[in-house]
């Protein structure tokens, strides 16, 4: 089922990444890219990439994109119609950890459901190098035009695992030689900037309301926590798991 990704760093990345099929580009005419002036540069580089994959670019009015997307001027002149977002196995998610060993980092996601959240946690994964993101395929955010946005396109560079039990996805993590956090504030959860982060690792975040679900939870390894000295009882998901995941690039000398 095709979808319409929007955004120019967003379609840039997927058609760099070159993992969809691209029925076509569509580019804001020169006459309605003026609210868009700045990104004169991006857009002729987007066609070129188009050209280069053999992907039909039309130039239509920017009053078409707006009818089209319904999402004002976050399509900053540019959309392409693709095939859904390739999502990767479990088997295949095992296979690249037990290939990269020590250094295997997963990021496993217990429902999250703000899609600006998903998104960035996405960005941050993409920029850390993690091996693969794991989520539940029911009551999660799923990889969605709007998603794709929100994380500038860097989803379309990850491996995205969708499964239906959690739990057992990590003991399988687990069996593929990883060590896999909670990040949750509770009694007896360790400091993250205390944990050894340097061996294979999974890191499970939580949802923004109830955070990691208790049979997740127990099939953890240990619960690790980050500091609040504020007022406000937590970080939001993809606050807290950005810099969790940054310490681990920290702690391994990237």
């Amino acid at each position: 089922m095709a979808e319409w990704i929007y955004g120019r760093h967003a379609v840039e990345e997927m058609l760099r990444a070159g993992r969809r099929k691209v029925q076509r580009v569509l580019v804001a005419e020169v006459g309605g890219k003026s609210g868009h002036p700045e990104g004169g540069e991006r857009l002729d580089g987007i066609i070129e990439l188009a050209r280069q994959r053999g992907v039909p670019v039309e130039r239509v009015p920017s009053m078409r994109l707006d009818a089209l997307l319904k999402v004002g001027q976050h399509h900053q002149g540019t959309a392409a119609e693709a095939s859904a977002f390739p999502y990767t196995g479990l088997a295949d998610v095992e296979r690249m950890c037990r290939e990269q060993g020590g250094r295997a980092l997963v990021l496993l996601l217990d429902s999250v459901q703000d899609p600006q959240n998903f998104g960035t946690l996405l960005r941050t994964s993409e920029a850390v190098g993690v091996t693969a993101v794991v989520m539940l395929d029911r009551r999660q955010v799923e990889v969605t035009p709007a998603v794709v946005n929100a994380s500038a396109g860097a989803v379309e560079h990850l491996s995205v695992c969708q499964v239906n039990n959690l739990a057992r996805a990590i003991e399988t993590l687990q069996e593929a030689g990883l060590w896999v956090y909670a990040l949750a504030s509770e009694e007896g959860a360790v400091l993250y900037s205390d944990t050894d982060f340097k061996g294979a690792l999974g890191l499970v975040v939580g949802s923004e309301g109830r955070g990691v679900g208790k049979l997740v939870r127990e099939k953890c390894d240990g619960a690790v926590a980050i500091p609040m000295l504020g007022k406000v009882e937590s970080l939001n998901a993809a606050v807290a798991g950005s810099i969790v995941l940054y310490e681990v690039v920290r702690q391994r000398g990237a």
